[in-house]
């Protein structure tokens, strides 16, 4: 579909039918300094911006062409202090190297959070990211100020992938699961037939694609998928007798979802005096942050944080200098994960 454009002081001018200069001096309240502007053509111009969502960009629009080759990065998370073993890391390592190659400032664009702990877009009806050219979006998203981002035309891409209700948002995702599928396939070829599946209790797109990916592996080895051997909760939900359970319905391999999951797992695996990988095996469905005191590697995938940053540079970047209805959105890219075999795997009991 075609971009759609921000509203500009010059669409509020042309609807106004006044000039672009008698719009600055309303909206920067200077009617009376050295313009005078009746009181109906102010009434007539606040009522257009509203109508359009207009919201001024003082950067942009001090700057031929309305660009300022600046780029907005706004996490739903917060992420300071930061790390290298912090999850966001590596994509802010990505968007930074894309970025310097191609000419871009960053902006940071952090925002306190509401009463329930939320980060948000907009405050008090206005786009905060109205400072820069386009933006580069991370973290578990408030849906709905995403889609007021596309109705407002203002360019995004978001990092990891996101449904929304037409099916619009540019992003960049990671294809978990066929990342989730080598890892199933990686304990077949090892003799293990019950796998058991640890899943957390998010509903986000990588959860439901990690699950997508466990589904059609087992169907594909010709196996039926028993619900019995899928787990969803909290990782502290996850019990002692849980683990039994699925041990004594045959199980011989665990997937779990995340390190937080795996960790949980072989701490009750510990309390019950079981050992893995000698009395089940056990594979993470990504790669871990975590700091673990386990003396084994996990036989994970490594997800390409880095690449996923930088390629999502790539795509604004292609966003914000086609011509106009040159590019059919939204843009897409699904980057590979590599399997990462481990000693955490071994042959059936």
């Amino acid at each position: 579909m075609p971009q759609k454009k921000r509203p500009r002081l010059a669409d509020v001018a042309r609807l106004a039918g006044v000039s672009e200069a008698t719009v600055s001096v309303v909206l920067n309240h200077r009617v009376g300094e050295s313009v005078r502007v009746s009181e109906q053509t102010q009434a007539r111009i606040w009522d257009i911006v509203r109508k359009l969502g207009y919201v001024a960009n003082p950067v942009a629009r001090s700057l031929a062409g309305g660009r300022n080759n600046i780029l907005a990065v706004f996490t739903f998370d917060p992420v300071f202090p930061i790390g290298y073993r912090n999850f966001y890391y590596p994509f802010l390592v990505g968007i930074e190297e894309e970025a310097a190659r191609r000419g871009y400032n960053l902006l940071l664009v952090t925002s306190a959070d509401d009463l329930s702990g939320k980060r948000h877009i907009y405050r008090d009806g206005v786009n905060t990211l109205q400072a820069a050219d386009g933006a580069l979006l991370l973290g578990y998203e408030n849906k709905a100020e995403l889609l007021a981002l596309l109705d407002e035309g203002f360019p995004f891409v978001f990092v990891g992938r996101r449904e929304s209700p037409n099916d619009t948002i540019s992003y960049v995702a990671c294809d978990y699961k066929q990342g989730t599928i080598d890892v199933i396939e990686h304990l077949e070829s090892y003799g293990h037939q019950r796998i058991a599946y640890v899943q957390s209790s998010s509903e986000t797109e990588s959860s439901q694609d990690r699950q997508a990916g466990y589904m059609k592996a087992i169907e594909a080895s010709q196996q039926t998928i028993d619900p019995a051997l899928i787990w969803k909760g909290t990782p502290q939900r996850f019990t002692r007798a849980d683990l039994t359970a699925l041990l004594e319905a045959g199980v011989t391999a665990l997937v779990a979802e995340n390190d937080e999951c795996a960790e949980r797992i072989l701490t009750l695996a510990g309390e019950l005096k079981l050992d893995c990988p000698r009395d089940f095996s056990l594979a993470v469905l990504g790669d871990p942050l975590t700091p673990t005191e386990t003396d084994h590697t996990w036989t994970m995938f490594k997800i390409p944080r880095r690449e996923m940053g930088s390629e999502a540079v790539r795509l604004l970047h292609q966003i914000l200098t086609a011509p106009d209805h040159a590019l059919a959105l939204p843009l897409r890219q699904s980057l590979p994960c590599e399997f990462k075999p481990g000693n955490s795997v071994a042959p059936p009991p």
